[in-house]
Formats: C-alpha cells, sequence, structure tokens
C-alpha cells in the first residue's frame, strides 16, 4: 500500500488533507454486534487529496470509550476501551485500507500471525459507486488476517464481512441508508464453529437517517440507526434493552442507536 500510495503521490498534483472529529453514541454496534452503552468516539487522520480529490490517502486513528462497563486491565468486564490505527487509499471511489483493532484488556498490542491477545489486525477493498455516478451503491469486504481470530480447532478463520449499502440522498442536507451485513464462512460474526454449519450468514440489517448542519467552522451530524443481527435469531434472543452478558457481541439481535457527530 506505501508504494501504491508514493507513486500516485509522485504523478498527481497533492495537497495536506485531514479527518478530525468525534461521534457521541447512546449505543456501541459494530456490524450487527452490540459493542457497549454510551461512548465517546474521536477521530484523526492526516493525509494528501489529489487537486481533484479523485484520489485521497489517510493514516489515522479512531477509538472507543464507554461511560460504564469497562476497565483498563485484564480480567475486566467484557467492554474494553479500543483504539484502531488504520490506513487507506482512495482512487476514483475504489478504496485498499487495512486497520489494528487494540482493546486495552491487558493483552500485547500486536501477537502478530499469532492468535495470542486480543488484538486484531484487518485488511479491506471497497467501492462506492456514488463517487463519480449518480447511483449511490456502495460495497466493502474485511478480512481478518492476524491477531485473535481462530476457530475452535485452532485454525485461522480468516473471518470476513461483507457490506453492501445504499444511500438516498433526501432535501434539507438529510439522507437515508440501507445496509446488508453478511459472512460467507464461519467465523467471528457467527460465533466460529458454535454449532453453525451452514458457513454463510446473514448478519447485519440497517437503516440509518441522518441530518447534517454546516456551520461556519464545524460540520454537526445528528443520526439514528435501526438494525437486526438475523444470525442465529429466535423468540428468546429479540431483544434490545437487556442487561449482562445477553448483551455481548451478536446475542443482542436488536439494536437501535442515536448518535452527534462533530467533524472539523
Amino acid at each position: 500500500m506505501m508504494a501504491l500510495v508514493m507513486s500516485v503521490a509522485a504523478f498527481a498534483e497533492t495537497e495536506f488533507a485531514y479527518d478530525a472529529g468525534f461521534d457521541l453514541v447512546s449505543t456501541y454496534v459494530w456490524r450487527g454486534q452490540y459493542n457497549g452503552a454510551l461512548s465517546f468516539q474521536p477521530t484523526l487522520a492526516v493525509g494528501f487529496n489529489s487537486w481533484d480529490e479523485k484520489i485521497q490517502f489517510r493514516v489515522g486513528a479512531w477509538g472507543s470509550v464507554g461511560a460504564s462497563d469497562y476497565k483498563f486491565e485484564k480480567g475486566g468486564t467484557y467492554f474494553v476501551p479500543e483504539v484502531d490505527v488504520y490506513a487507506t487509499l482512495n482512487i476514483l471511489g475504489l478504496t485498499l485500507g487495512a486497520t489494528h483493532y487494540y482493546y486495552f484488556d491487558g493483552t500485547p498490542y500486536f501477537s502478530g500471525l499469532n492468535d495470542a491477545g486480543g488484538s486484531q489486525t484487518e485488511v479491506t477493498f471497497g467501492y462506492d459507486l456514488g463517487t463519480f455516478t449518480p447511483v449511490n451503491l456502495y460495497f466493502s469486504w474485511n478480512t481478518m488476517v492476524a491477531g485473535a481470530d481462530a476457530n475452535l480447532s485452532g485454525k485461522r478463520a480468516y473471518s470476513t464481512y461483507i457490506e453492501l449499502g445504499y444511500r438516498q440522498e433526501l432535501p434539507l442536507d438529510m439522507s437515508l441508508d440501507f445496509q446488508v451485513g453478511m459472512t460467507p464462512w464461519r467465523g467471528m460474526y457467527t460465533d466460529y464453529d458454535n454449532g453453525w454449519k451452514n458457513g454463510f450468514a446473514l448478519t447485519n440489517v440497517a437503516v440509518r437517517f441522518n441530518k447534517e448542519w454546516q456551520l461556519e467552522h464545524a460540520t454537526l451530524d445528528l443520526y439514528a440507526q435501526a438494525s437486526v443481527n438475523p444470525y442465529d435469531i429466535n423468540k428468546n434472543n429479540v431483544y434490545i434493552w437487556d442487561t449482562g452478558d445477553n448483551k455481548v457481541g451478536g446475542q443482542q439481535k436488536l439494536n437501535g442507536v442515536i448518535g452527534l457527530g462533530v467533524w472539523f
């Protein structure tokens, strides 16, 4: 990726660019899975854009810390603060990226290709048709390639999440996003082996409403999202305000989020 970035920068007229801001969310939901309650999630990234913004590169960090259910030490509760570092290159709507997820649970920051520790490393490929066309369809493929991601037999699962989305622009700087997420084989999104033998599973169906305000020095986003995780859903796990271990990961099948974002 770095070789590709340097080649692009050498042949394209570029300028410095950055992303900075934060989200305050009522619930931390990631790919159809419940990851915590009220959370503060800042982002800081630097990079460059080509003069026509058809090429963008960023290196940055994203974090999440909850108002409850966390400890900065091993042996704490399930939900712990998280800091992800990432690099993305976007060329004409095509995105290549890598992300390292780290959780402050007392385990090593990077465990390489081993399954030890709690950190994970993922590679991403995606394309957004809406970048240069009126068709606002987007797609992403995300696969874990290092860190904690072994199935019950001890082999790397290469847990993969595929998302298809459609964005409908509305008047007054509003929009609706419809998302469908799935996994093509057994992995972290279907509790690894755990009796799930079909491989493929639908794990996230979501709709998100967004309203944006352009301020003098910032952009303000207010959004609401509702989602359901269809994987292994039954009448006994359809709830939204449960407590304790029933909320961990994909065990809570219905989730709602209200969020406020501020971007500079």
